[in-house]
């Protein structure tokens, strides 16, 4: 990667795909003519060739001892993203079931996975934010779970709205706990014990576009029905160790090289929850000290710390903002076309600087036209 090429880089804000780490992308620049040993790039290797079931055992494992997964869990690497993951999971683990689906929504996808599902069986939404424009999340006591539901699903970060769980919802023993974990992925510690099943496509804080990682527990596979299409059973791709059909061997690469960077250059989970505060507060701060032109959309004690959102007073202002911003590097600022506003997505490989960057210009933009 020449020094011209590095100075050209902007922070990048982007929702997704997203900012990934400097090393990770000099390894990758690196290696992507010929991979060492093989004789051929990464992308010209067969999915069955044994230099490239060493790189996705080496993921799986990575995945695997970062969040403390046990042999309890199968650890699976598809494609689809979570539009596809919608489906699939009700497909899988509602459709024959007795139970109802239960979905907490909390902002967008939330909504979106509830329109996939009830395609496959009955389904019950328990909490909806939409009376408060998704800016809260659910309190224990705000919804009620079935006991005999098929499962109980929620999205654990709503990339659009800003809103994040600091800790899981409880199901009843018995109801498995299903998490869209696409934009907080790996930022945090978890107990993977809590949940039935996890995903998160990588292209928000684990790597390119391209591959989904789920994390399911095993005996929710027997769920998966025969009649389903192929592709769409859970059942099919870990029995056939996630090569079921070819994987997305490029996008897996990248992925394993993003948990050695968590685990070798971070520190693991805990340190990244650290640096994922640190970085979120120097933003949060600001909105707090200039409430009235930063006007935050979550409420405090449910903000994201991977997307900052927030509007400015007038619609003239937020386009100056967002000119300005690019002039000085602060790149993808502009907020999803249903809220509007800015929205700042911090992932795990924004470095701080980035941030302070940002921090910097609002301050400034403030005392120049607050």
């Amino acid at each position: 990667m020449t020094a011209q090429a590095v100075q050209e880089r902007i922070y990048n804000f982007s929702p997704g795909p997203a900012t990934m780490p400097l090393s990770v992308l000099r390894e990758v620049q690196d290696e992507l003519l010929c991979l060492p040993g093989a004789g051929c790039s990464i992308m010209e290797m067969s999915h069955r060739d044994k230099i490239f079931l060493d790189i996705l055992h080496a993921a799986e494992n990575g995945v695997r001892s970062l969040l403390n997964v046990s042999d309890d869990y199968a650890v699976l690497f598809l494609q689809g993203g979570a539009r596809l993951q919608f489906s699939m999971i009700a497909a899988n683990l509602l459709r024959g079931h007795s139970g109802k689906a239960q979905y907490l929504v909390t902002g967008s996808w939330g909504k979106k996975a509830v329109e996939e599902a009830v395609k496959e069986g009955p389904t019950e939404v328990i909490w909806d934010g939409k009376p408060n424009n998704y800016n809260n999340l659910p309190g224990e006591g705000d919804y009620t779970v079935d006991p005999s539901a098929a499962y109980l699903y929620y999205c654990s970060n709503e990339t659009i709205q800003g809103v994040q769980f600091q800790s899981e919802p409880t199901a009843p023993s018995g109801v498995p706990l299903i998490c869209d974990a696409s934009s907080d992925f790996l930022c945090r510690p978890l107990d993977i014990e809590k949940y039935g099943m996890l995903y998160a496509c990588a292209q928000k804080n684990a790597g390119p576009a391209g591959v989904t990682v789920t994390v399911i527990r095993k005996d929710l596979l027997e769920r998966s029905q025969a009649e389903l299409p192929g592709y769409l059973n859970y059942k099919n791709h870990a029995d056939n160790d996630s090569e079921w059909n070819t994987p997305p061997s490029f996008a897996i690469y990248v992925l394993g090289k993003v948990l050695n960077w968590l685990q070798d250059d971070i520190g693991g989970l805990q340190a990244m929850h650290d640096l994922n505060r640190e970085k979120a507060a120097l933003l949060y701060d600001l909105i707090d000290q200039h409430p009235e032109f930063y006007i935050g959309h979550s409420v405090p004690d449910c903000r994201s710390l991977m997307n900052v959102t927030f509007k400015l007073p007038s619609d003239e202002l937020q386009a100056a903002f967002l000119s300005q911003a690019a002039t000085h590097n602060l790149g993808s600022l502009k907020g999803h076309r249903s809220v509007g506003g800015i929205r700042a997505s911090i992932y795990n490989a924004m470095p701080r600087e980035g941030v302070a960057a940002l921090a910097d210009f609002m301050k400034d933009f403030v005392a120049k036209n607050g």
